[in-house]
């Protein structure tokens, strides 16, 4: 059976093999064993002629299974783990000749899924990781960030949960740092996984500069490292519908976040990404109502850290009253208090990131503040081609303005930073949304009170209560 008619054979047709041991004298591609090694492809996604992968099942080093399968209440997604009727749908499948192939439409932007399309795990020999994963880091923790970086250590090589519940600037990622040495000495292999590719892209430098001897990748959407197979991987959550049992240690930052924390099939994703026996430390400045009872309750373990490394309060919010704003708006006008603000800090020379409810105002509001100041301005939303590049040039002071949606409410650290929320009380903006908005000031212990400004037209629940959450965060830091 040549290549092309291999690609052609539906999953159902392909040669089975009931072979339970692998073939010592088959001699296995060690390329397609570390692409594919602790993952969960598709044909399209190996650069392998099928020949070549089929001799690789054939000799027992690779799996097959199926893609969507048929449920008690319809179709299930090897994949995602999606059961909802109304994110399948179905095609005419040149592979299996078939008018109404079911495929997945839920992880559709990883490649299609569908009934006739296998999903291939490695089977073979694990990967022999170096044993020189020593950290390059001298600097040191806090009170609180040593008691949260200990109850990590004590969970590494066993199995069990922990919350780090820790606010906005306390240095989260640092208390990772000996964990995870300690784990990769062990040989166990360690993912962190976060909603935001902002985070990703934060994250991924700061631990190859502390593991310079570990092999560390970063997997997101157009990422030139996904197919690396890495011993720390930092990954957004979406990526990890690819994997299958391949981390022992799995680290959720932003456990909060949306889409992952409304999104069962990204939960499902994590779960089947691990082994049985695995450690899972989940982070959060703002864990959900469900953690926090959870952690009343005694069922999740956790530890919290009150106060920010560097030790001063964080930055309590200013509300300020700017009238209709969304008439103003509409007109082609600032609201008078937001245009003095805007004026006076673009005369100050800090950097800001002035937040908007959506991308619709972003570019309303971005052209009316060009008519008001003469310093570089930009604005950056989730879908920006251009995404990266601004941020970057953000964090290198050739951007002083940058008008954003809440894509960029966690994630990014920038020093001498000052933050406004304009039109803080439409209902996008939620307490987590503005505590972690708000967190993005004060972060440097050079710069620790940066101003936080929520410009409204009436004072919302959520602006109310994410004041609220910060002032008892800071008295909490004081006792």
């Amino acid at each position: 059976m040549n290549d092309s008619s291999l690609k052609a054979v539906p999953f159902s047709k392909l040669p089975s093999v009931n072979q339970t041991t692998l073939n010592p004298a088959f001699s296995f591609d060690e390329n397609l064993q570390q692409i594919l090694h602790g993952k969960s492809l598709l044909f399209d996604e190996l650069p392998f002629i099928v020949e070549r992968i089929q001799e690789h099942y054939e000799n027992g080093y690779l799996q097959y299974s199926v893609g969507v399968r048929k449920s008690k209440y319809g179709y299930a997604c090897s994949r995602c783990g999606n059961e909802k009727s109304h994110l399948f749908a179905s095609f005419s499948c040149y592979r299996c000749k078939s008018d109404a192939c079911v495929y997945c439409r839920n992880c559709i932007m990883m490649g299609r899924v569908s009934e006739c399309t296998p999903l291939l795990t490695w089977n073979g020999p694990d990967i022999q990781w170096s044993d020189k994963n020593n950290l390059m880091w001298d600097g040191k923790l806090s009170s609180g960030q040593q008691v949260a970086s200990q109850r990590f250590v004590d969970g590494v090589g066993g199995k069990g949960e922990l919350l780090i519940w820790a606010v906005c600037g306390a240095g989260k990622t640092e208390v990772l740092f000996k964990g995870i040495e300690i784990a990769l000495k062990l040989g166990l292999r360690v993912c962190i996984a976060t909603p935001r590719t902002d985070v990703v892209l934060e994250l991924a430098p700061r631990l190859k500069a502390v593991f310079p001897e570990t092999l560390v990748a970063s997997y997101y959407g157009g990422s030139d490292e996904r197919e690396v197979p890495a011993q720390l991987v930092i990954s957004t959550t979406h990526q990890l519908y690819r994997f299958k049992q391949a981390f022992n240690i799995m680290i959720v930052d932003e456990v909060d976040a949306f889409p992952f924390s409304y999104d069962k099939t990204l939960q499902h994703a994590v779960s089947l990404a691990v082994f049985p026996k695995n450690f899972t430390l989940y982070l959060s400045a703002t864990p959900s109502l469900t953690m926090k009872k959870a952690t009343e309750k005694c069922q999740l373990p956790y530890v919290k850290i009150s106060q920010r490394f560097h030790g001063y309060p964080l930055p309590v919010p200013k509300m300020a009253w700017s009238g209709e704003w969304r008439k103003r708006i509409a007109a082609g006008k600032l609201p008078t208090v937001f245009e003095k603000w805007v004026k006076k800090q673009a005369d100050s020379g800090r950097r800001a990131m002035i937040f908007v409810s959506s991308v619709s105002m972003l570019d309303t509001v971005t052209d009316i503040i060009k008519k008001h100041v003469s310093v570089q301005l930009d604005s950056v939303h989730a879908e920006d081609p251009l995404r990266k590049e601004k941020v970057q040039k953000f964090r290198k002071k050739e951007i002083q303005l940058l008008v954003t949606t809440t894509i960029l409410e966690r994630g990014v650290t920038v020093p001498f930073l000052d933050v406004a929320v304009f039109g803080a009380d439409h209902d996008v903006f939620s307490e987590s949304a503005l505590v972690q908005i708000a967190g993005r000031a004060g972060r440097s212990k050079d710069d620790h009170d940066g101003r936080v400004v929520f410009f409204h037209y009436g004072k919302s629940l959520s602006m109310v209560r994410a004041i609220k959450h910060i002032r008892e965060m800071n008295k909490e830091a004081e006792s």
